[in-house]
C-alpha cells in the first residue's frame, strides 16, 4: 500500500466518485429558482464560481450563458471534457479579473469557506460585486457557522463499484474560527495496488450577521435562508444595488 500527500491531479480523478450521494440535478433546480426570484437584471450570462469538474454546470447550461472558475487547473481539465463548448477559467475567487461582467454568480458545496478570513471574505464579495451587473444575484451556499461545526465528530464517506472502492474518513477540528479536517483516502482499483492519500482542508466558519454586514458593504441588498442546497448550511442571496 502507497502513502502520499494527495494532490489536486489525483484528488480530480476520484471527484465526481466521492460525491455521487449529492443530487446536482436537484441542487441546480433549486438555484435556478432562486435566480428567477431575485434576478433583477435581463441578461442569462452566468459565472460559476469554484465550478470544480463542473457538475452543477450540467444543469444549469441550457437555462443560461454559463461560465466557470476554479483554482484547480485538473479540475477544470475534466471540467472541459464534460463541456468543451463552455469557458472555463483558473482564477482565485478573491482576486480574479475577468474582462466583463454577468447577470447571475454561483459560489457552491461550501467553497466560498476556503478563503478563510474574514478579510479575504470581503474581498470576495467585493470582487463578487465587480464582476456583477446592477441588479445581478449572486447565489453562495457556505460552510457551517462555528456554532453549527461539531469538533470531534467522526465522517466517513464510500463510493464502490466493480472495479473501484473508495473510503474517504476524517475527524472535525478547529483552530479558531477555522475548521480543520485532515482526509484520509483508502483507493482500491481493479488490478491495482491499494493506494493511501492524505488531504488537508482549512475552511473559514463565518457567522450569519457577520456576512450579511460583508455583503451589504460590498454593495449588495443581503439576506440568508436557512433553506439552502445541502442540510443546515443555508444560502446567501445578494443583489447587486
Amino acid at each position: 500500500m502507497s502513502s502520499a500527500p494527495l494532490s489536486y491531479k489525483e484528488l480530480a480523478r476520484y471527484y465526481d466518485l466521492i460525491y455521487t450521494f449529492k443530487d446536482y440535478q436537484k441542487e441546480a433546480e433549486k438555484v435556478r429558482t432562486i435566480i428567477e426570484k431575485f434576478k433583477k437584471s435581463e441578461g442569462h450570462e452566468l459565472l460559476d464560481v469554484a465550478c470544480g469538474t463542473a457538475r452543477h454546470l450540467l444543469f444549469l447550461q441550457d437555462s443560461y450563458q454559463c461560465t466557470g472558475v476554479d483554482m484547480s487547473g485538473e479540475m477544470l481539465e475534466i471540467a472541459k471534457k464534460k463541456l468543451p463548448h463552455l469557458e472555463f477559467r483558473e482564477e482565485n475567487m478573491i482576486h480574479m479579473r475577468l474582462e466583463k461582467q454577468f447577470d447571475i454568480i454561483t459560489c457552491l458545496f461550501s467553497s466560498i469557506g476556503y478563503v478563510k478570513t474574514w478579510k479575504n471574505l470581503q474581498k470576495t464579495w467585493e470582487t463578487f460585486a465587480f464582476h456583477l451587473k446592477k441588479g445581478g444575484v449572486a447565489v453562495v451556499e457556505p460552510w457551517f457557522t462555528r456554532e453549527q461545526y461539531k469538533i470531534g465528530l467522526p465522517c466517513m464517506t464510500t463510493y464502490e463499484d466493480e472495479n473501484i472502492k473508495i473510503a474517504r474518513l476524517n475527524v472535525a477540528n478547529a483552530e479558531g474560527n477555522i475548521s480543520v479536517m485532515d482526509m484520509h483516502y483508502l483507493v482500491a482499483e481493479k488490478d491495482q495496488e491499494v493506494k493511501y492519500f492524505q488531504d488537508h482542508h482549512e475552511i473559514g466558519m463565518f457567522g450569519i450577521d457577520q456576512t450579511l454586514e460583508i455583503m451589504r458593504r460590498a454593495g449588495f441588498n443581503a439576506e440568508f435562508s436557512p433553506d439552502g442546497l445541502m442540510r443546515d448550511r443555508g444560502i446567501y442571496i445578494g443583489v447587486r444595488k
